[in-house]
């Protein structure tokens, strides 16, 4: 891979930790890759991670090697996935847009030597994004909300402080 700086939620940092202490264990050929990918990333705070960063879990469209756009989803395993709807955090592919922004591409060299270039062109779907949308429609002050306000002397409609009755159905105390 080359030099790139990758933004890293807490989740997928541990993510990332955890496959690599399980990874080592095996002597996987994804190990410096993991590695690689934990040195030259920067950790963002869930409610600061911009909308283009692809997260755990997020829909993105990007490409190899200049051929045609490709969509998935970030996932730490595909087994419950459709088929070609998941790409999976532990291929080589998924762990190198892991934390990529939209527009942003890199050149990663497999263990057989070959390389392939990919490009992040957009993130569909992130779900961070999506909670933070969520929490600051669903925020409002608490307790009681203000619906009218108005001098002590003004009423809504015109109405005055007492309650007068309009109608002449009520003979009043002259009618006896």
């Amino acid at each position: 891979m080359t030099r790139i700086i990758y933004r890293l939620t807490p989740k997928d940092l541990a993510v990332l930790e955890a496959m690599l202490m399980r990874r080592r264990a095996s002597a996987d050929a994804i190990v410096p890759m993991l590695e690689r990918k934990l040195a030259e990333s920067n950790i963002i705070p869930v409610g600061m991670v911009e909308p283009d960063i692809a997260t755990l879990n997020s829909r993105v469209v990007f490409r190899i090697n200049d051929g045609t756009p490709e969509t998935r989803t970030l996932m730490l395993g595909d087994a419950s996935a459709p088929v070609g709807f998941g790409l999976p955090l532990g291929t080589w592919r998924g762990l190198c847009l892991l934390g990529m922004r939209a527009g942003q591409s890199v050149v990663a060299e497999r263990p057989d030597g070959s390389r392939e270039r990919i490009l992040l062109e957009d993130v569909a779907y992130q779900p961070e994004a999506k909670h933070q949308a969520a929490r600051t429609a669903a925020q409002r002050p608490l307790g009681p909300r203000l619906v009218y306000s108005a001098a002590g002397d003004r009423w809504p409609l015109g109405g005055g402080g007492k309650i007068r009755q309009t109608e002449g159905d009520d003979p009043g105390p002259s009618a006896a």
